[in-house]
């Protein structure tokens, strides 16, 4: 189950929109799935780079988010706490798991922003709980690094969705991580973020790809104009 802050539902997607509307566009009556995707809308930033939606993986998404949105909602056996947070941070940041049953999360108190916080916070406490294989088999097993990149990517799906179908405001944690996802700089992004938390890795990873750390930072910096989170102000 999940609980903000001021016990407000996560489940509006955009502005102030009421629940039952955010409910009519995410979901659908029992069994019959989720609505087809009609309308994509590119993302772009302020350096005019743009993701240009793709239908197929979108729909793919589509089937997932809303029942994993849905039981995070209305599941009572645990709990995702949603806190405010005073400035922009990644999810990774403020992440705390509570005993067994629930995990706390703090983002900037925007509506749009909760529910890929939310995700990224339950499918921790779902691999904390030995059930993250309930939906993605192939995580069951995960651990560390692996377990991070593959939560991070399935939040950058996410936030994808809530950019490209539901017209979610622009994010910048969150924006770059769908890019650096979209460009295939998932693990560059992961691995300068936090090169302390894994510091093995990252000297794996530059031995089998030389210069590709720089690569990505090169075109971070191009595409936000700023250094890449881990070079500088965050």
């Amino acid at each position: 189950m999940s609980r903000s802050s001021n016990e407000q539902s996560p489940y509006r997607w955009v502005g102030a929109a009421p629940v039952v509307a955010a409910l009519t566009v995410l979901l659908v009556a029992c069994g019959s799935g989720p609505r087809p995707i009609s309308t994509l809308r590119p993302v772009v930033v302020t350096s005019g780079s743009r993701i240009q939606p793709d239908s197929t993986r979108l729909d793919s998404i589509n089937r997932w988010v809303p029942p994993m949105q849905d039981f995070i909602f209305t599941d009572p056996s645990f709990m995702v706490i949603n806190d405010p947070a005073p400035r922009p941070s990644y999810p990774w940041e403020t992440l705390q798991i509570i005993g067994d049953d629930s995990v706390r999360i703090a983002h900037e108190p925007l509506q749009d922003l909760q529910l890929a916080y939310q995700i990224y916070a339950f499918l921790h406490l779902m691999r904390h709980q030995g059930r993250i294989g309930e939906w993605f088999p192939d995580a069951a097993d995960l651990e560390g690094y692996d377990l991070e990149r593959f939560i991070l990517d399935r939040t950058a799906d996410t936030w994808l969705l809530g950019r490209v179908v539901y017209d979610t405001q622009p994010y910048g944690p969150l924006d770059e991580l769908i890019y650096a996802q979209d460009r295939g700089y998932l693990d560059e992004f992961l691995l300068t973020a936090r090169p302390d938390e894994f510091q093995d890795v990252r000297e794996a990873y530059e031995e089998e790809h030389p210069g590709r750390l720089e690569e990505y930072q090169a075109w971070f910096e191009e595409t936000f104009d700023r250094p890449a989170p881990g070079l500088g102000v965050t």
